[in-house]
Parts: C-alpha cells; structure tokens; sequence
C-alpha cells in the first residue's frame, strides 16, 4: 500500500503491484505534515513526500520512519551532507539534537541528482551522489561530524555509494561532459581538480 503526497500531481498510478492512493496538496490536504500524519491510519507501507519545506513536514516524516514506514522524499540540496544539515539545522534548537538522533537511527540512504548539459548539445545526462545509511555514517551524524561524510562515502564504494565527484569524474573520462560543467556542478572543486587532474594540460585531452 502506498501513498503519496504531492504538489501537484502530475501522473495518475495505476492500481499493478501495489495499491497507491495520491493526495494532492490545497485539494486534498492542507499541508504536506498533516496528510502525513492522517496517512498513518490508512496502514500503508510506503508514504512518498513530494518535498520536505518545513520542520513540521519533516518531523512529521521521520515520525512516520520510526514506526515502521519507508518513507520517500525530496529536498533541494547537491549534496548528502547538504541534505542532512538542511534536516537538522531546519529544527527549532531545542529540538535539533532529537531530530538528528531519530534521523540518524532512521536513514536508510541519501541520493543527489544533476542533469547536466552533454558536452556534443544532444541533450542531458544524470550526475548522482549515493549515500547508504550505514553504521559509519550514522556514527558520523550522531558525532556532528557531517563533513567527513564525503569520505565515509568513498569507502562504501563496495556497497554501491558514490561521492558527486567521482560520478563527475567518470563522466568527464567517459566524455559526456567537459570540465567546465564538471567544475560548475561540483561542491568541492578543489577535490574534483585534483582528481581529475586539471593542473596537467596534458590530462585526458580528448575529453577537453
């Protein structure tokens, strides 16, 4: 059983593997917080967030996570660390330290997104960065120390994570984009010159 709230809704879901039941926002509800709250009595398994604006949406979302819901939404961040700063540091202060334990026990995982401009004008392509929510990262919310998270993220790259950087990388080696988009999507352009190796004229110059 899922349901979604959205604003608006832009594709009807047909009823196939699974039930889906969508509010829209002004229409059906008055706000993203209290469909969700109203959500939970309707049993479903998963509850889709068109976009997490306020401390109430978001409490109201990792509420919902905690008592056994996948919970799915958005934010408009670049970054896994972008996204969970803009979780805790959008709470009242009196209730930031709360809200990062509960975040940090409920995360399952973190995905940012870019379409950049292909470097030929064919159209877009898709830059990710991939967070999961592992025990290292969790530690590494509890402890405040989101900034580090970049590197936890490089050392789950077995686990299928990717830093926006290293997806970067790849698509500039791959040809796709050049290293003016890169350097313009990126949060961390120095990282990203270092890796790709901007400081030597001579680096993948078929891709310049």
């Amino acid at each position: 059983h899922v349901i979604t709230i959205e604003d608006p809704i832009e594709y009807i879901y047909p009823h196939d593997r699974a039930m889906i039941h969508q509010r829209e926002l002004h229409r059906d509800t008055d706000s993203f917080a209290s469909a969700l709250h109203s959500s939970l009595r309707e049993d479903p398994d998963i509850i889709f967030v068109g976009e997490m604006r306020d401390f109430e949406t978001i409490a109201a979302a990792i509420t919902a996570a905690e008592t056994g819901h996948l919970v799915l939404s958005t934010m408009h961040t670049t970054s896994a660390g972008q996204t969970i700063n803009r979780i805790i540091d959008g709470s009242p202060s009196d209730r930031q330290a709360i809200i990062r334990q509960q975040f940090a026990t409920n995360i399952r995982g973190v995905v940012s997104q870019q379409l950049l401009p292909i470097k030929d004008g064919t159209g877009r392509i898709l830059a990710t960065e991939i967070m999961i929510g592992t025990n290292a990262i969790r530690n590494l919310i509890l402890e405040e120390k989101v900034q580090m998270i970049p590197g936890a993220i490089q050392s789950g790259r077995s686990l299928g994570m990717h830093t926006l950087n290293e997806d970067l990388i790849r698509l500039y080696k791959e040809g796709f984009i050049n290293w003016q988009t890169a350097m313009d999507a990126t949060y961390d352009q120095q990282d990203l010159e270092k890796a790709i190796g901007l400081n030597n004229p001579n680096a993948f110059p078929s891709y310049h």
